[in-house]
């Protein structure tokens, strides 16, 4: 059964029988662009596509990011986090993620406390007339989805949002949903860095 999970809340990663997740996939999708039509919205890129990316940074104990992932980064150094690819168009399915990041919990180095995940526009739109966003965490050996986090993004003029976060415990690895926007410019990981870092 899929645990709901709300912001603020956090959940640890674990199977049924309480050993720890050896690897998960946290997707990230969010919805087209909704739009009121006409000739103007079709002139100007009325479909309702838009171009946001999901990245991930990897912290230490003293939130110094030490490795981030992304569209032009698809591999961390270490090898233990991998993005799946750039999706820049968004929409599809609601159940089903845009961009994926997968993490090899049992590989990611002792000195990573903790992993961001984050949304930008690389386009340098805001998220407004997007109605909504999530992210989802899949146990990679079973492939059965073990949480979701959803968060509505419509009306909200940014450009950026801090999504979520996987960490250590003394007792393993636990997921928190943040759901925090960002402001300024958002159109790179180095953009959103520096606000991703007060959730790390």
């Amino acid at each position: 059964m899929v645990q709901i999970v709300k912001k603020g809340q956090s959940i640890e990663l674990k199977k049924k029988d309480g050993l720890g997740l050896s690897s998960v996939a946290i997707g990230l999708g969010w919805g087209l662009r909704e739009s009121s039509g006409g000739f103007l919205s079709k002139l100007f890129g009325g479909d309702g596509s838009v171009d946001l990316d999901a990245s991930c940074i990897s912290y230490d104990a003293n939130k110094t990011p030490v490795d981030s992932v992304w569209f032009g980064n698809l591999n961390s150094a270490d090898g233990s986090i991998n993005h799946t690819g750039d999706d820049r168009s968004g929409g599809g399915s609601s159940n089903e993620p845009n961009e994926i990041i997968n993490v090899n919990l049992m590989a990611v180095p002792a000195n990573i406390s903790s992993i961001v995940f984050v949304v930008n526009s690389y386009t340098g739109e805001t998220f407004s007339g997007i109605p909504s966003a999530f992210c989802n965490v899949v146990d990679n050996n079973s492939g059965s989805e073990i949480a979701r986090y959803n968060l509505s993004t419509d009306g909200r003029d940014y450009k950026g949002f801090i999504i979520a976060k996987v960490y250590r415990t003394a007792s393993g690895w636990s997921f928190s949903a943040i759901g925090e926007s960002c402001s300024g410019r958002q159109q790179t990981v180095d953009d959103i860095e520096p606000q991703a870092r007060n959730f790390a």
